[in-house]
């Protein structure tokens, strides 16, 4: 029995054949790999909001960069609040890498090996669980560790790769930002050859966080930013997909997929996927693409928005003035627009109401707009709420 399969993959970084857009990005990053190459240590902060597809980007990368001869690896820190755990995931990472590249295996395993575990579920799984003191010594040590590290594969490799996936968190303890510098600046001074590119990857609001922890930190950084995809790459995208399963898209669902996607990877997989279960017959209708979009927007709300928050939007009152604010897919609004929408219910709720959605970090006041604007913090909210929006205005057709 053939089973179906998705081609789409919510939540998790897009397949290296599916990746589409980012030309002028890559281009950048790459000709400051191709610097490290030459024994420059070098330093970029990709940036982007959520749901933009840095870890997709960074994925990408990884693929293009170990095609050039680099050790590159790609290490996810979400969640870690220490050093001592950010410092275990690289050089587990690095382990791991080596391991499925065989010939570095036994000259990186001489380094840590007492520490190394193989677990053998479902293959062999590499685990790196040094104690805490030998974890702080390599904290201290990194810029000699990886100069060791890098010594020893240097016949086989131009340099290392290492892409620090969201550091959200980790930004915000006092020491991250201190540490980093001080790695940078001990390589300037004690490491004339050291071929290793550093990308830390986080929302835009985390390099203020860093400037205001150590101010002379972003300068260290290339910063290169990430936007919203055009038309042309989410169309792009979605026809590679569907294609890779077989299955034709008729223009009118292309078009509202497109749109609803509002050019984020993150809601294109969400979409796309739900289109695809939709679909019983290889061709994906107008029907299919509207149907599929209205069960990607649940599944949105419950995965990306915070619990608190999707209760308060549930609420009668409260979910009623959210369909009519995303009637309109507008980032920024007013309040007097909005209310003059609103029948006399909802109107004495919408004070609150606003206030709810600035305290629960879904919208913040819009200064450049003037008074009474205000504004989504961010494009995924915006998106899901008008695809919410529009199971009211499918049932009044």
């Amino acid at each position: 029995m053939n089973e179906k399969v998705s081609p789409f993959t919510p939540g998790n970084p897009a397949p290296v054949e599916l990746f589409v857009g980012r030309v002028e990005q890559i281009k950048e990053i790459l000709r400051h790999v191709k610097q490290t190459a030459s024994g420059r240590q070098e330093n970029v902060f990709l940036s982007g909001e959520r749901g933009i597809g840095k870890s997709s980007l960074a994925a990408f990368l990884r693929h293009l960069v170990s095609k050039e001869d680099f050790l590159a690896i790609h290490v996810f820190s979400g969640g870690v609040m220490t050093l001592e755990e950010l410092v275990r995931r690289i050089f587990e990472q690095i382990l791991k890498e080596a391991d499925v590249q065989k010939t570095l295996h036994d000259k990186l395993y001489g380094f840590f090996n007492r520490y190394v575990t193989q677990v053998d579920l479902f293959g062999i799984s590499v685990s790196f669980n040094p104690p805490n003191n030998d974890l702080k010594d390599l904290i201290r040590n990194f810029p000699e560790a990886l100069n060791n590290i890098m010594e020893e594969i240097k016949d086989e490799k131009k340099g290392i790769f290492i892409a620090l996936d969201d550091i959200n968190g980790i930004s915000n303890t006092p020491e991250f930002a201190d540490w980093y510098k001080s790695f940078v600046d001990n390589v300037s001074i004690h490491y004339p050859c050291f071929p290793v590119f550093i990308m830390p990857i986080g929302l835009p609001e985390i390099r203020d966080t860093l400037r205001k922890r150590q101010p002379s930190l972003m300068r260290v950084f290339r910063v290169v930013e990430i936007d919203k995809l055009s038309d042309e790459k989410v169309r792009e995208f979605f026809e590679k997909s569907f294609k890779k399963a077989n299955i034709t898209v008729e223009p009118e669902a292309m078009a509202i997929m497109v749109k609803i996607s509002s050019g984020l990877p993150i809601l294109m997989h969400e979409i796309g996927d739900a289109v695809f279960w939709r679909d019983e017959d290889k061709i994906i209708s107008e029907e299919d693409a509207f149907e599929g979009s209205l069960d990607a927007a649940d599944s949105i709300g419950r995965k990306y928005l915070e619990p608190t928050v999707y209760r308060a939007i549930r609420s009668e009152r409260y979910r009623s003035i959210l369909r009519k604010l995303g009637k309109d897919i507008r980032f920024s609004f007013t309040k007097k627009e909005i209310e003059a929408r609103l029948n006399e219910e909802e109107k004495k709720v919408f004070d609150n109401f606003l206030k709810k959605m600035r305290d629960l970090g879904v919208i913040v006041r819009d200064i450049e707009s003037g008074s009474g604007a205000y504004k989504f913090v961010n494009m995924l909210y915006l998106a899901y709420i008008w695809m919410e929006s529009q199971e009211i205005v499918q049932s009044e057709i």
